[in-house]
């Protein structure tokens, strides 16, 4: 019986091994690209407007798929482009849909002319007016866009102060926070109502 033997060398060997292991990484490479730019991207908590359902430091995952692919709902924590700098990003909670009416009034948010609910806030927090949306006054949300709000209403730069958002200047959805670890999990959508 003949028997053949594939005769490589020690340097032939470890020169095949290390071209594969370069295929290897320059495969996961793409595939880890094409996930950071359309599927899921990390950020970090930066200030307090989210307290006290996110910190500063907090890390989360976004989904963009969420966004692009799925219907925006009122709750949703979302990460968007700062309408005044497009360098910044901020975390927000959507509150108005389009065609909705959204009104201040004593510390209260209402949205078509009944007070919204929002479980995820302390029952006490007041809701202050900023130089787009007052105390007293009522706006109606364009097509299109989406009226927003930090959950720390005290200490929050959005949509009362800049307006609605157009979906453009949404990168995703707030999905999943991975720090700190006793936090660890899912971030649900809170669900509010009027």
């Amino acid at each position: 019986m003949d028997q053949t033997f594939e005769d490589q060398s020690f340097g032939s060997k470890l020169k095949s091994n290390v071209i594969e292991l370069i295929e290897f990484v320059a495969i996961m490479a793409a595939i880890l690209v094409v996930i950071r730019f359309f599927v899921a991207e990390p950020h970090k908590v930066s200030g307090s407007s989210m307290v006290p359902n996110f910190h500063d430091k907090d890390y989360i995952i976004t989904n963009k798929l969420a966004v692009k692919l799925g219907e925006l709902q009122r709750g949703q924590v979302i990460i968007l482009t700062n309408p005044r700098n497009n360098d910044q990003v901020f975390i927000k909670r959507i509150i108005g849909l389009p065609g909705e009416r959204i009104k201040l009034q004593d510390g209260l948010v209402y949205l078509n002319n009944k007070s919204l609910q929002e479980p995820y806030l302390a029952t006490d927090l007041k809701t202050p007016g900023e130089s787009f949306l007052q105390d007293g006054e009522e706006v109606v949300v364009p097509n299109g866009q989406y009226f927003v709000m930090g959950d720390n209403r005290g200490a929050s730069s959005d949509s009362r102060e800049f307006g609605p958002i157009t979906k453009e200047l949404i990168i995703g959805q707030a999905f999943f926070r991975y720090w700190p670890i006793n936090q660890l999990g899912i971030i649900p959508i809170g669900k509010s109502s009027n």
